[in-house]
């Protein structure tokens, strides 16, 4: 998961994860400047957070919880 400090959606998401045990790594494109430019590529250009990269290739940008449990087959 990309992230930022200051982003309320990817406390919101990081909250989701460690809430259903689902793991993940947090990249914070603040520090790390070839992770700023992964998101932009995979925005059209925009540094948008989150934006989570799933195993299999997807990509979720600042999606809802309910986008978040049916990407990860957690019921709400």
């Amino acid at each position: 998961m990309y992230s930022t400090t200051w982003c309320g959606d990817c406390r919101r998401a990081k909250n989701f994860f460690n809430e259903y045990g689902v793991a993940f790594t947090e990249i914070n494109i603040e520090h790390e400047p070839d992770a700023a430019e992964i998101v932009r590529r995979l925005n059209g250009g925009y540094q948008s957070v989150p934006t989570i990269l799933f195993p299999d290739g997807s990509v979720l940008v600042e999606p809802s919880n309910r986008e978040l449990a049916a990407k990860t087959g957690i019921e709400l």
